[in-house]
Protein backbone atom coordinates (compact mmCIF):
# COMPACT_ATOMS: atom_id res chain seq x y z
CA UNK A 1 0.00 0.00 0.00
CA UNK A 2 0.95 3.42 -0.90
CA UNK A 3 1.93 6.21 1.66
CA UNK A 4 1.37 9.74 1.60
CA UNK A 5 4.13 11.85 0.80
CA UNK A 6 6.14 12.83 3.67
CA UNK A 7 8.15 15.34 1.97
CA UNK A 8 5.49 18.11 0.01
CA UNK A 9 5.58 16.93 -3.29
CA UNK A 10 7.14 19.23 -6.02
CA UNK A 11 3.67 19.54 -7.56
CA UNK A 12 1.62 20.92 -3.70
CA UNK A 13 -0.75 23.33 -4.42
CA UNK A 14 1.76 25.53 -2.30
CA UNK A 15 -0.66 26.24 0.24
CA UNK A 16 1.50 25.11 3.31
CA UNK A 17 1.63 25.06 7.35
CA UNK A 18 4.80 24.73 7.67
CA UNK A 19 4.13 20.87 8.34
CA UNK A 20 3.82 19.80 4.70
CA UNK A 21 1.21 20.30 2.04
CA UNK A 22 -2.36 21.49 2.95
CA UNK A 23 -4.01 19.85 0.26
CA UNK A 24 -2.45 16.36 1.32
CA UNK A 25 -4.23 16.85 4.83
CA UNK A 26 -7.43 17.42 3.52
CA UNK A 27 -7.81 14.72 0.93
CA UNK A 28 -9.89 12.24 1.94
CA UNK A 29 -10.85 8.46 0.39
CA UNK A 30 -13.95 9.04 -2.30
CA UNK A 31 -16.33 8.17 0.86
CA UNK A 32 -14.86 10.66 2.80
CA UNK A 33 -14.79 9.30 6.23
CA UNK A 34 -10.95 8.90 5.99
CA UNK A 35 -8.06 10.51 4.98
CA UNK A 36 -7.07 9.60 1.26
CA UNK A 37 -4.52 6.51 0.90
CA UNK A 38 -6.07 5.51 4.49
CA UNK A 39 -9.54 4.03 3.12
CA UNK A 40 -11.31 1.49 5.20
CA UNK A 41 -14.70 1.27 3.15
CA UNK A 42 -15.46 -1.60 0.73
CA UNK A 43 -13.40 0.55 -2.22
CA UNK A 44 -10.04 0.24 0.40
CA UNK A 45 -8.55 -2.07 -2.44
CA UNK A 46 -8.70 0.31 -5.08
CA UNK A 47 -8.59 3.60 -2.72
CA UNK A 48 -5.21 3.20 -1.41
CA UNK A 49 -3.27 2.42 -4.23
CA UNK A 50 -2.68 4.99 -7.03
CA UNK A 51 -0.91 3.91 -10.40
CA UNK A 52 -0.12 6.82 -13.27
CA UNK A 53 -0.75 10.62 -13.09
CA UNK A 54 -1.87 11.73 -9.44
CA UNK A 55 -3.34 15.26 -8.12
CA UNK A 56 -1.13 17.71 -6.87
CA UNK A 57 -1.17 16.06 -3.53
CA UNK A 58 0.36 13.04 -4.89
CA UNK A 59 -2.77 11.69 -2.37
CA UNK A 60 -5.26 11.22 -5.35
CA UNK A 61 -5.70 10.10 -8.85
CA UNK A 62 -5.91 12.72 -11.46
CA UNK A 63 -9.62 13.70 -11.85
CA UNK A 64 -10.64 12.43 -8.51
CA UNK A 65 -9.38 14.90 -6.23
CA UNK A 66 -11.23 15.58 -2.89
CA UNK A 67 -9.62 18.24 -1.51
CA UNK A 68 -10.33 22.17 -1.26
CA UNK A 69 -8.71 22.70 -4.52
CA UNK A 70 -11.02 19.91 -6.38
CA UNK A 71 -12.77 22.57 -8.90
CA UNK A 72 -9.67 23.03 -10.03
CA UNK A 73 -7.48 19.88 -9.85
CA UNK A 74 -10.79 17.78 -11.53
CA UNK A 75 -11.32 20.35 -14.86
CA UNK A 76 -9.40 19.38 -17.69
CA UNK A 77 -6.35 20.84 -18.63
CA UNK A 78 -5.83 23.99 -20.64
CA UNK A 79 -3.20 24.80 -22.63
CA UNK A 80 0.17 22.49 -22.68
CA UNK A 81 0.08 18.84 -20.89
CA UNK A 82 2.36 16.45 -19.86
CA UNK A 83 3.03 13.27 -21.94
CA UNK A 84 -0.06 11.61 -20.89
CA UNK A 85 -2.32 15.07 -21.37
CA UNK A 86 -4.16 14.45 -17.67
CA UNK A 87 -1.57 17.57 -16.12
CA UNK A 88 -0.37 20.36 -17.00
CA UNK A 89 3.07 20.42 -18.72
CA UNK A 90 4.66 22.20 -15.51
CA UNK A 91 3.39 19.90 -12.68
CA UNK A 92 3.31 16.45 -14.37
CA UNK A 93 2.75 13.88 -11.97
CA UNK A 94 2.66 10.60 -13.93
CA UNK A 95 6.40 10.27 -14.05
CA UNK A 96 6.30 8.52 -17.26
CA UNK A 97 4.10 5.67 -16.12
CA UNK A 98 1.20 6.86 -18.30
CA UNK A 99 0.75 6.37 -22.15
CA UNK A 100 1.88 8.97 -24.40
CA UNK A 101 -1.23 10.65 -25.68
CA UNK A 102 -1.48 10.01 -29.74
CA UNK A 103 -0.88 13.56 -31.70
CA UNK A 104 -2.29 13.90 -35.59
CA UNK A 105 1.55 14.40 -36.47
CA UNK A 106 3.13 11.07 -34.84
CA UNK A 107 3.79 8.25 -36.84
CA UNK A 108 3.93 4.48 -35.19
CA UNK A 109 6.91 3.20 -37.07
CA UNK A 110 6.90 0.15 -34.19
CA UNK A 111 4.22 -2.15 -35.46
CA UNK A 112 5.24 -1.53 -39.29
CA UNK A 113 7.60 -4.40 -40.97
Amino acid sequence: MSEPTAAIPATCCKRSDGTGCVCAKEATCSCGKQPAMHCTCEKAQTENTISGARCSCNQRAQGQCTCGRADQENSSVQGSTCACGKRPSDSCTCAGTEPGAERAEEIDFTTRK
